[in-house]
């Protein structure tokens, strides 16, 4: 049996979606994170060593990252919600599952971290601290954000979804940073809000919000 070690408003969501996605049998072990630091909790580490969410166990096998974790899943289904090797759409998806983490979220938290400085430090070097976030957020962070949202824009331009005309895996790996982006108000376009409006009416995703509880970014 699968067990999804889900922590709250984390990537672990899009974990528990992808398994309503393929019909696959699972269990989840909620974890939540600490009210002050927001970190996921020490038990984590008895399942992975750096204490991170998404882990999945099946068996005896312990999967962590969510590229990994998608990989591992549908190749157990048989490749399903990935396209025919040697494709189009296989390059395209292929190229999204890996874009979400690799070039999506960095500026994401670099947003979130900028966003904590302040209120976490001394109360001395505070307004300093606040002019250098606001600075870096202003003059880095919030232009390379919008640079990205311009480029999701474009490609959903010509196609429905991330991967071509069909609804894919790399969608649900897309959704945590696309889904963290328009709840920080950065400014979502209408092509990548009518793409949240779709992937949250699907069933999949609505039975995964039921298994996993509350969710900030949906």
């Amino acid at each position: 049996m699968i067990t999804v070690h889900h922590l709250e408003n984390s990537r672990s969501q899009r974990v528990l979606w992808l398994l309503e996605e393929l019909g696959l049998d699972y269990d989840v072990k909620r974890y939540a994170r600490d009210r002050e630091t927001m970190l996921a909790p020490q038990e984590l580490r008895a399942i992975h060593p750096l204490g991170k969410s998404p882990v999945i166990t099946d068996g005896d096998v312990t999967v962590a990252e969510s590229g990994a974790i998608v990989e591992y899943l549908t190749a157990r289904c048989g490749g399903a919600l990935v396209p025919a090797p040697g494709t189009e759409e296989h390059r395209r998806y292929t190229y999204w599952l890996h874009y979400a983490e690799g070039s999506a979220m960095p500026p994401l938290l670099l947003k979130l971290v900028f966003s904590r400085l302040a209120p976490g430090s001394p109360a001395l070097v505070r307004p300093l601290v606040r002019g250098i976030a606001k600075a870096v957020t202003a003059k880095f962070v919030d232009p390379e954000l919008r640079r990205h949202a311009a480029y999701w824009e474009g490609e959903l331009a010509d196609r429905p979804w991330f991967g071509g005309d069909a609804f894919t895996a790399a969608d649900i790996q897309m959704s945590f940073p696309l889904e963290a982006f328009a709840a920080r108000g950065t400014g979502a376009g209408a092509r990548l809000t009518d793409w949240l409006a779709r992937i949250h009416a699907r069933p999949a995703y609505r039975r995964a919000l039921e298994r996993g509880g509350p969710y900030a970014y949906a």
